[in-house]
Order: C-alpha cells, then structure tokens, then sequence
C-alpha cells in the first residue's frame, strides 16, 4: 500500500533540498557516468550502469527503479560493459545475447557520498549520488548473501529518502521515452528515426498556444484566526520568499513581480528552468525562496542571495497553474488548476512543486510552527481564481507578521550603528497611520545598507502625524521603503509590541500597506439540505443517504481533478439500491444552481441539456437527488468533441478470479508504455479493473475510437486465450473482455472515488501499479474507507494519479 501519513510525505517533500545536492554530500562529478537502459529482452529489465576504473558496472534491475524509499529493487550483477555502450539505443538482434529492444532511459553522472568512494562495491554495498534526468539524488546498492548454489550475486537498489524521493510508479510506469531521441520502444523497435537530434516534441503548433501569457493579478489569501477544517480544504506551506508569476512560450520565460514588474533580470536562473518546461505556454504562480543554514525558506537570506550572486540556488515553490497552451484556467477548481500544474513540471532544482495535503490542517500547522515557519496557506479545493483577495484563500500565521511602510529613523548612541530603530505606519482610511518602531533584527551590514538608503529619501517633515515622544529627535523620509516586520501584537494604541526586523520588500507599493487584523474563520456551508438522511440506502448494510452525502462531502476534493466539468450520468437509486434504480444524464432544472447543464448535439440531430458539475456542493445536490453512482464521458463539458482520457475495462468471465484480471491488466500498462503511453490502474468496485490513459485533448472521437478498437483487437488476435475485444458473451467465455467501447461519443464509464450501487457499498479506487499486484479484489474499498482514501490520495504514490500531458500515438 502507498505509505499514507500526508505530513509524513509533506515533511520529505518540504526540506526544500532540491535547491541543492543533499546536506552533507558532495555534487557528481562530470566524469562519472552513469546511465539506465531499458532492456527488452527474454524479459523486460533495465539495465543500471556505473562508470568505474574505465568500464560499466552493470546490473539488470528486474522491475526497474523505484524513487520510493519503502522499496528494495532486486538488481542482478551482470558483466562489465565498455564505455561505448553507453550510448547505445536500437535492437539486438534475436539469438544474440541480450536480443531484444535497448532504450537509453536515463544518463547522468554520479559520485560516492562523502567518506566512500566505488571501492566500496567489493565491500558488497555502495552509497551514492545521482544526477541524471530521471534518477536523482541519493541511492544505495546493497549486495544479498547468497542462498544455496546461486552463481550470479543479487544485490537491491534502493532509494535513500529526500527531497528527490517519490512514489513506487514515478520513475518506471511514468517514463516511456528515450531521454535522448524521445522515441518508444515500439519506434526503436521498428527502427523509425528520431525526428530531431536530440529529443521530440509533441506538442501542437498554433500560434494561440505558444504565446506568451501577460501579467494576471494574483489572488491573495484573508488572514484568519484558526485553520479551516474538513476535506474541503487544501493546505500548504506559507512559504517566505517574493510571489512570482512566471510566464512561459517558445523556450523563453519571463518572472512577474506580485505587482506586475519584470524581475527576469534579478531571477535568470529561474527562468532558465521554467523555459525548458515541456509545454507549449504557461502561466504558472508560486514563491521565489531562500534557505537558512536549518534549509528553511528565510527572506533576508533571499535578499542576501539576490544581492550577492543573483538568483543561483533559489527555488520557485510552484503552486497554481493559471494558463496552459493558450487555455485560460482560473475557472477550474483549485485542485484541478493544482494537479495540471503537477504534470507540466520536471524534476529540477530551480522549479519544484509546491506540496499540499488534504484535510489536516491543524495538524501541518503545528508541524510548521514548531519548525519556526510562518504559517500556512488554506486554500478551498473547488474555488476559481479571482484574481483578487477572497476566503476562498486563507492564511494562518504562527506569529504576527506583516508589513509596514518606513517614514524615519531615530539615531542611535553608538556611532558605527547606522540608526536605532526605524519608525513605522500602516495605511488606514487613505491616509498613513503610525504604527511603532523596530528596533531588533539588523545586523552591521544591514544598518549600513538600510542608512543609505535612507539618506536618500530625506525628508523634512513627517508624513503622519506621529506621538511627540516618538518623534523627538527623529529624522524624516519619504514614505517609499516597505519593511516586513514581526511583532507579538498591536497595542491598544494601535502600535506593534515586541517587533522584530525581517526584510526590506521590493515590489510591494506603500499604498498597499495596511494593518493585518485576522478574521473569524468563515462558517462552512455547501446550503445543500440532505432530506430523509436516515433512509437505509444499502439494505443489509445501514448505510444511510445521510452517510453517502457524508461520503461524497469528504472525497469531494480528490473527485472533482477527473469528474469536474465532464458531462456526466448518474444512477439515481430514491428509494435504495435495491428498488427501482435508473440512469440520467439530461436536466430539465430540478437539481438546483450547483449542477449545471451543457447543451450536446445528439445523433438524430436534437440537442439535449447533459449535466454536469465543477464544486463539491454539486456533489452533494445529485445525492439529495437520490443518486449513488457518477459516470462521466471522456471529454469536458468545454471540449466535448476531443477526449482528454482513454478508458480500457477489462471485463472477466465469471469463471476467471480476479489474479486473472490484475496479470490483464498489467499486461495492458507495458504494451500502452510501449506505445509512449503512460496509464494508471483504477479499480472499478465490481469484478474488474480499468486501466485509463489520461491525453491531452487534441484527437477528436474518431480518432480515439480508432485508435482504442485497434489496440483491443490486436491483444485479442495476439492472445486469443486470453482477450476478446468484442461484447458478445458466447465469445467471452473463459477469456477477459477488453472493453474499448466506453471510448466513443457519448459512452460513459464510472468515474473515480464513485459509490457502487452493489452489495457492501463498494467504491472505484484508484490504485498504483506497484500495489495492484498484492490487492486481493477489485472492490477492495468501499464508502467506509472515506478518510483512507483521501489519506492515500494525497500520497506520494497515488498524488498525480491520473494527470499525464501526453498525446494519441500517430500509429
């Protein structure tokens, strides 16, 4: 199972590492090469190379590498390579040794950690660096005593958990290319050359998805006095650094200022890694940050980063997705903009997503407070973005902390000390208010730089009105230096108690500077009335309507990436599951405001009101409808005529035991992967499994229903034993349906997270290839294991589930 404490995957994610090699660890060094090839042979494999003492150390790793620390990778010593083999990708042909297709999956280089070094391996263990495209960060082979006559030694790889550690299927189920020409193992095996020297692109020309998106103005969070609870909510790390939009098309990328100003100049390292984003354009949002020697996110370490070597080891914690390829995404919900945002970025250094959990909050909260962080971010699962300050955005701060403009200075007694304190204000009304004075938190050089400043902003008189005991000997400047101050409180006259210097903020006018009162938290209302919530809905089961709202409330968040704005039909159950139950997929108004209709063009020429839905309250409407099961086409409701997923359901004959239907399946993922395709494996809550290829919406129907109906039918002419791609039952008898239908214009099929009408409750859950071979049943969950399931949705190896920026293979 993926390991499921968020906070636990929050914390290895959030050290902030990716802005440099690991603590204590040296950076590998040019001349040590290291590369992974993916080896199609009597058995998949993939070959994992060191370069050492002039030759390659192999090692045949037969279910490939894992970036999740839990998992111990056997990996077969095999026979020293030569150099040259390095960069070999093609096919050796059948009867040779090692017959069979070789992708060059991965290529970097590598060095031992401090105190080691490659001698080590004949110790029987190695403790290492890797700096590639795929395989970063710290690793570890460990060589296995051998057991009876075994001739050839195993050894285990493993990751060591860091900032580059992930989920179980990251690396080898959601890497199909060749990092370096881009091509399938199905292209290398019919030996179709690369279209470029170096690697591939496929995303789209036009002209609209490749222009550069212009400055928005950001959204910003309401200070609040505790944090909102429920799974409604999404939590992430205040993180202390500039917000920054940065926009991307062509290869260039230019870093927004929150107001609107180009700093690409102060940030070139930053842009440098967002132009290299495979996507066409993007307007991406997040925090530009600095570590302090505990590698936690510290403004004046950023103002001294910037002022001192430019933008080199800062990182831009992503956190919103506002436009890609010339869509304009604010009207999505939160969580849906987030998870796009998360299959658009590269494992780098300078760009790194920003991490959230579910529900939580009070818990990552105090985990931050006792880490000396500011605070964190609330932020409501299915809000749009407004552009503007909203409670659909929450901030909540371990100390009071925020900022002020300067208007003068008091001299201090000591000569060498530039000024004592620094007076403040605050604006109020339309007017600057004062609020006090800081006195705390400078050091020698940072006086110095800040009395520069100051004397240049001389001013003769006061801009405010300040109280005469504060102003004697003061000296004035003009109201244009804004400070980020912290503070234990105001005081009844309105002035800062205790307050501690933090930073100068650049970029922030003076006129946007006002006092940071929190707010109560604001009441929690979906102002949808669940009626006859006591009615037994799964007879033999007690579960009530009541409880499947309940449900549906708490797995909202982790539904709507998938089931948001996609034309849906729902089994609709009044009275119970085991009365009279139907299927509605067309409106006439009764659902209320939170479900919504599209108009579609049906096939004898009329057109019809379809429902679908973009919130958690709409949820929770189709069940006050007596609705128990979601099932969604393969397109949205704004692009119904191309899919943005392809759905196979493997469908068994009842004879065939569910070891059948997952070996199907898994068989399914490596030809789709052969393919160039990423999948993901979703089980159904009844008998089979469903294996979904997420696509970026350029094919329209015919296409993709071409294309799924030759897939299905060449399984089933390969295997005929064991598939069949048609609907007949004579012809399923002993074999496993492949069920490529769901994929044409107006098919649905049952959307993830979705109550199955059955016996016990039983719900389709996602799960990850690496899991699927220990899960017993294919309703293995069910509306019980509401709280588990957004526990495991936001793991390691199930975040992302489902997102993959790929295109329909041109076959």
């Amino acid at each position: 199972m993926p390991r499921a404490d968020p906070l636990e995957r929050y914390n290895a994610k959030r050290d902030f590492a990716k802005t440099a090699e690991p603590a204590g660890k040296i950076a590998p060094t040019k001349g040590n090469r290291f590369i992974v090839q993916k080896h199609d042979a009597s058995r998949l494999h993939w070959d994992f190379r060191l370069e050492i003492d002039g030759v390659l150390k192999s090692w045949a790793v037969t279910r490939g590498p894992s970036a999740n620390p839990d998992d111990k990778r056997l990996a077969v010593r095999t026979e020293d390579h030569p150099l040259s083999y390095a960069d070999f990708e093609g096919t050796i042909p059948k009867g040779e040794y090692g017959g069979g297709t070789v992708m060059l999956w991965d290529n970097g280089s590598w060095a031992p950690i401090v105190g080691k070094s490659a001698a080590d391996l004949d110790e029987g263990h190695l403790h290492f660096i890797l700096s590639g495209i795929r395989m970063k960060g710290e690793w570890m082979l460990i060589r296995l005593k051998p057991r009876g006559k075994e001739r050839g030694e195993n050894w285990l790889l493993r990751k060591v958990g860091d900032a580059f550690s992930g989920g179980s299927d990251d690396l080898v189920e959601h890497a199909v290319t060749s990092v370096t020409t881009g091509r399938t193992m199905d292209e290398i095996a019919r030996e179709i050359r690369p279209p470029t020297a170096n690697s591939r692109s496929t995303k789209p020309e036009n002209s609209a998805k490749s222009k550069m998106p212009a400055y928005r103005s950001p959204q910003l969070a309401t200070l609040v006095d505790s944090v909102p609870s429920g799974s409604n909510w999404m939590h992430e790390v205040k993180y202390d650094g500039y917000r920054a939009l940065v926009a991307i098309a062509g290869g260039k990328a230019k870093v927004f200022t929150r107001t609107g100003l180009d700093w690409t100049g102060k940030f070139p390292e930053i842009a440098a890694a967002a132009s290299v984003l495979d996507v066409g354009s993007a307007l991406i949002e997040g925090e530009i940050c600095a570590l302090d020697a505990k590698g936690r996110p510290d403004f004046s370490t950023l103002r001294s980063a910037i002022k001192d070597h430019g933008s080199v080891g800062l990182t831009l914690f992503a956190f919103d997705l506002l436009e890609q390829d010339g869509v304009d995404l604010k009207a999505l919900p939160n969580i849906e903009r987030k998870e796009r945002l998360r299959s658009i970025l590269a494992a780098q250094n300078e760009i790194v997503f920003a991490e959230h959990i579910i529900g939580g909050g009070d818990a990552l909260f105090d985990t931050m407070c006792r880490g000396g962080y500011e605070g964190i971010i609330a932020k409501r699962v299915d809000a749009p973005y407004s552009g503007k300050r909203t409670q659909a955005w929450l901030k909540v701060k371990c100390t009071k902390r925020q900022t002020f403009v300067i208007i003068g200075w008091a001299e201090s007694a000591t000569r060498s000390r530039g000024f004592k304190s620094l007076l403040l204000a605050v604006n109020e009304d339309g007017a600057l208010r004062y609020a006090g004075r800081v006195g705390t938190g400078f050091d020698g050089a940072l006086l110095k730089s800040i009395r520069v400043q100051l004397d240049e902003l001389a001013a003769d008189m006061p801009p405010v009105d300040v109280p005469r005991i504060a102003a004697k000997g003061a000296h004035w400047v003009k109201p244009k230096l804004v400070a980020e101050v912290a503070f234990a409180e105001f005081t009844a006259d309105e002035v800062v108690r205790h307050a501690s210097f933090i930073g100068l903020r650049d970029g922030k006018p003076e006129s946007a500077v006002v006092a940071e009162q929190p707010a109560e938290l604001p009441v929690e209302n979906d102002n949808i009335k669940i009626t006859s919530a006591d009615r037994v809905i799964f007879p033999g089961d007690g579960i009530t309507k009541g409880q499947l709202a309940d449900y549906y409330r708490t797995v909202g968040a982790i539904m709507l990436p998938v089931t948001g704005r996609r034309p849906i039909s729902l089994v609709r159950c009044p009275q119970g599951r085991a009365k009279d139950c139907f299927f509605q997929k067309h409106d006439a108004g009764s659902f209320g405001d939170t479900v919504h209709k599209v108009p579609i063009l049906e096939k004898d020429g009329s057109t019809e009101d379809y429902l679908w839905i973009d919130s958690i309250a709409g949820l929770i409407a189709c069940v006050q409808m007596g609705t128990i099961e979601f099932h969604g086409w393969g397109a949205r409701s704004d692009d119904l005529e191309r899919p943005d997923r392809l759905i196979f359901d493997l469908d068994p004959d009842e004879a065939l035991g569910f070891e059948d239907v997952k070996k199907a399946a898994i068989d399914l993922k490596t030809h789709l992967a052969d393919l160039g395709l990423v999948s993901f494996a979703m089980l159904s809550g009844g008998k089979g499994i469903h294996v979904v290829v997420p696509l970026r919406p350029e094919a329209e129907w015919p296409a993709v229903k071409d294309f799924a109906d030759r897939f299905a039918r060449a399984l089933a002419t390969a295997e005929p034993d064991r598939f069949v791609a048609t609907m007949s039952k004579a012809k399923r008898k002993g074999r496993i349906f492949i069920d490529w239908l769901r994929n044409q214009r107006g098919s649905t099929a049952v959307l993830p997270y979705v109550v199955r009408a059955r016996p016990g409750a039983p719900v389709s859950a996602p799960v990850t290839w690496e899991e699927l071979r220990k899960i017993e049943r294919a309703n293995a969950f069910t509306v019980n294991d509401a709280a588990n399931l957004v526990v495991r949705a936001t793991s390691s190896d199930l975040a992302g589930w489902g997102m993959s920026d790929q295109a329909l293979p041109d076959l």
